[in-house]
């Protein structure tokens, strides 16, 4: 009916006529004095602002205005860095910018998550996007002046901290997307919610947070979005972006193992039952569980014992030792399987030596799964943000973790990776994420501005009806 009403005014030209049928001069006279004015009406009416997607030489100016803020943003997260659950001075900082921008803005979501809320000037979806912020208990060692010297407490000890995984370009580029969009707040058909996330390195001993607590807070409600994307910055050449369908990273399993022998002498260990011994043999075996009894061409799997305590004296072999370590799996029958192979062959091994054992597993982070029909949908947005060529849709799979996958079980998402090594550096060479010498090139941030504008625009735009 809105267009309808515009049709009494269209431009003469567009109005055909009979051959030799003439209007009365006045009425032809008014059409043409009108014609301009219906032009610009037409332009104006709903009908023509959802059929007319956010203009691609306005967003790159209003990034290039941004980006000065948010390498400064950057720097400061980076400068002050917060473990999971602790994030309050990024909290803060986030919320005061969302504030400013105008947005509705919840605090102290799921302990010291920020989420705001940014209503377009058209009706339509709901969209999200997803930004991280604690640090890691790492010494950094990257030589930036603006390096961390903070220092936190991490599971009841005082530990280094440092931005050794990226989340502070995750914040600064979500805070320049935020700017961005809020100043094209007129032309966005529908609403998009920024969920600025703590603890997606997962929570402290004892505590909760991160993305499940977040979905339990209500992230995901009033307003619901339709999808969700987000990115992380990593090794790759700069300025390309990689993710694939389906499954794009592991699923994540934390163990740990209790064992239980009798202390004895280091020079006596035939009257005692020797635990450390008995852990070695463990690590040995279980280092072959991925690599003997699973086929490694049909789907990843990685198993890694990560930490061993027990003793206090070197002449000492102790009563208690306690290992943990990390399954990463990309098939829910296979990791069961391994989880069953796992107690068997612990539990085995603890009997042959007359020790107790005791292996418990818990849940770090499920399969980081790209909905396959809006990661083909994402594809031509992400080659819009950073050029074909350096978009790849076909990436391997990873057997790092995410938890953005706790959204995906919610909703449809896509999860993709931003390329951040450093100019003329071998992406292969490259310090990884949670080394104490990663960094991230800051000429990549306006690139990932630019992916969340767009993934979030040209989604709102082709979901009208959602």
């Amino acid at each position: 009916m809105v267009g309808q009403s515009w049709a009494p005014f269209a431009p003469p030209i567009a109005r055909r006529r009979p051959a030799g049928h003439r209007l009365p001069i006045a009425r032809e006279i008014a059409l043409k004095i009108l014609a301009p004015f219906a032009a610009l009406a037409l332009a104006l009416s709903p009908v023509a602002a959802q059929s007319s997607p956010a203009s691609a030489a306005d967003i790159t100016a209003r990034i290039e205005a941004v980006t000065p803020k948010v390498v400064a943003w950057r720097r400061d997260i980076h400068a002050n860095p917060e473990l999971a659950n602790s994030e309050v001075r990024t909290g803060r900082l986030v919320a005061a910018h969302l504030k400013r921008l105008g947005f509705e803005v919840r605090e102290r979501v799921a302990h010291t998550g920020v989420v705001g809320v940014l209503r377009g000037g058209r009706p339509g979806p709901v969209v999200a996007l997803r930004a991280d912020m604690d640090a890691l208990p790492v010494l950094e060692q990257t030589g930036l002046p603006f390096a961390s010297r903070a220092k936190g407490r991490f599971n009841g000890a005082e530990t280094p901290v440092a931005h050794a995984c990226g989340h502070d370009a995750h914040v600064a580029m979500l805070m320049g997307a935020a700017e961005v969009l809020a100043g094209m707040k007129a032309q966005i058909p529908g609403t998009i919610v920024f969920i600025f996330q703590p603890a997606e390195e997962g929570p402290p001993a004892g505590e909760r947070g991160g993305a499940p607590m977040m979905i339990e807070e209500g992230v995901l409600a009033n307003p619901a979005p339709g999808a969700i994307f987000g990115l992380h910055v990593g090794p790759g050449a700069p300025g390309t972006i990689y993710y694939r369908a389906e499954g794009f990273m592991a699923a994540a399993d934390t163990f740990e193992i209790k064992l239980t022998g009798k202390q004895t002498h280091g020079a006596w260990p035939a009257q005692g039952i020797d635990i450390i011994s008995l852990s070695s043999a463990i690590v040995s075996e279980l280092n072959t569980v991925a690599a003997r009894t699973v086929d490694v061409t049909a789907t990843p799997t990685v198993l890694t014992v990560a930490t061993i305590h027990g003793g206090v004296r070197h002449n000492i072999i102790p009563e208690d030792l306690t290992m943990t370590g990390t399954l990463r799996t990309f098939d829910a029958a296979q990791r069961e399987r391994i989880k069953a192979r796992m107690e068997t062959t612990v539990n085995n091994l603890a009997a042959s030596y007359g020790a107790k054992a005791e292996l418990t597993f818990r849940v770090a982070g499920a399969l980081t799964y790209n909905d396959p029909a809006l990661s083909r949908a994402a594809q031509p947005w992400l080659e819009e943000a950073a050029g074909a060529a350096n978009v790849n849709p076909f990436s391997r799979p990873t057997t790092v973790s995410e938890d953005f996958s706790a959204y995906q079980q919610k909703i449809p998402g896509v999860f993709y990776f931003l390329g951040a090594s450093a100019d003329g550096v071998d992406p292969a060479t490259s310090p990884p994420n949670h080394s104490p010498q990663f960094d991230v090139n800051e000429k990549v941030l306006p690139l990932g501005v630019r992916a969340h504008v767009l993934t979030a625009l040209r989604w709102l735009e082709a979901n009208p009806t959602r």
